[in-house]
């Protein structure tokens, strides 16, 4: 009985709801994956076929934009080594660094005595001239008296004529003489002038006014205009700046001097202050280039002038559009580069680079031309990133991919 009932039961159908398979969570993590992959696959095989372009940016013109930045440095005019017109030996230096000093201030002296003896001697000479002048004259003055007399006598017929010609050669030897004593009283003279301003050399004095900024010499030493060899004579007392004569030199590229003129206004940042904004212009543009560095000098002048303003200071230049006159136009465009300007139909368009990088071709309005650039009157916005050079196939809608400065992607 019990081996019968086990086989009814074998036979039986089990009808209990069978429980739910689970999936094992990371078949969930790893279908994500999948999809992620998948989508930035597609990405990048558009990014593969993205057309590589450089751009630039369109700049604004008027409202005294910059349109060219450069670096320089500050430069005096006016700088003297200041030295003496003679060989001596410095008796007193009366200069020390960042002194300010008038034109015609004494800053040092020489030793004197061997000017001044030269000044003594002449002074001697002159007085030993003057009075030989003044024993010749008295000798003449007897000699003419003589031969008056002596010719009132030979009309009288008392004197030959032989005595009257003797008297009148002593007078006239006299009057040679006394033309030479005098003549020779002048020449004293002008030694004597020129041994005072050997004695006035001796004192230094400044050629103009300024500011002390180098000492070169101290007292016991021996100057000279000319250097003598060795190190140990000095060439100069000491060197001299008008800070008034300050102005900036830059160096501006060849290819970008077609942007400056003359009497531009330029905004200046000196390195030691960089919040500090200096008002400027350009003096001018020295009409030739430095062929190593590839150059042009530009000269500007400071519209304002500081005591904190030395020279050989670094400096960041501008150059600004000029102001425009009361009621003028003020709209000019922007300014783009001229290989982001094409012709495509014989018109001239730009490529503005878009949102999610996808070219907007854009027909422009040119105006006039700027050096390497041109003004786009119509067509292009301030801040629009414009392909240069672009491709004969570029056109509108296309997908780029704006290269980086460094020559990668971004």
């Amino acid at each position: 009985m019990d081996d019968r009932r086990e086989l009814l039961n074998g036979l039986r159908i089990d009808r209990t709801p069978a429980a739910p398979a689970k999936i094992a969570p990371w078949i969930g993590l790893a279908a994500a994956v999948v999809l992620i992959g998948a989508a930035y696959g597609a990405w990048r095989m558009s990014q593969d076929h993205a057309v590589q372009v450089r751009t630039a940016v369109a700049a604004r013109i008027g409202g005294n934009t910059s349109v060219l930045d450069a670096t320089g440095y500050l430069t005096a005019r006016r700088m003297a080594t200041v030295s003496s017109k003679i060989t001596g030996k410095v008796k007193q230096v009366m200069i020390e660094e960042g002194q300010r000093i008038k034109a015609g201030q004494v800053m040092a002296t020489l030793d004197p005595i061997d000017a001044d003896a030269q000044r003594q001697l002449a002074h001697s000479q002159l007085a030993v001239l003057r009075s030989q002048l003044g024993s010749v004259r008295a000798q003449l003055k007897l000699a003419e008296a003589d031969a008056a007399r002596y010719q009132d006598l030979a009309t009288r017929q008392f004197v030959g004529a032989a005595q009257v010609e003797q008297y009148v050669s002593q007078r006239d030897a006299l009057r040679a003489q006394l033309e030479t004593a005098q003549r020779n009283v002048q020449v004293a003279a002008d030694q004597v002038r020129i041994a005072d301003q050997g004695m006035d050399n001796t004192v230094i004095r400044a050629p103009f006014s300024g500011v002390v900024i180098a000492k070169a010499a101290q007292p016991g030493e021996m100057v000279s205009p000319l250097s003598a060899g060795g190190g140990y004579t000095r060439t100069g007392i000491g060197t001299l700046v008008d800070m008034d004569s300050l102005e900036i030199e830059v160096d501006v590229n060849e290819a970008y001097i077609g942007r400056v003129l003359p009497k531009m206004p330029v905004e200046a940042v000196l390195n030691a202050y960089p919040e500090w904004k200096i008002p400027a212009e350009v003096i001018a543009i020295i009409p030739s280039a430095d062929r190593s560095k590839a150059t042009v000098k530009v000269r500007i002048a400071l519209l304002n002038k500081d005591t904190r303003m030395v020279p050989e200071m670094g400096v960041k230049v501008s150059f600004r559009e000029a102001a425009k006159a009361a009621g003028a136009q003020q709209n000019e465009g922007v300014r783009v580069p001229g290989a982001a300007i094409a012709q495509r139909d014989g018109k001239a368009v730009a490529f503005v680079v878009g949102a999610e990088q996808k070219i907007e071709r854009r027909a422009l309005t040119l105006g006039r031309a700027m050096g390497e650039d041109r003004q786009v009157l119509a067509g292009l916005n301030a801040g629009d990133a414009v392909v240069l050079s672009p491709p004969a196939a570029l056109a509108d809608g296309a997908q780029v991919q704006v290269a980086a400065a460094n020559g990668g992607a971004q």
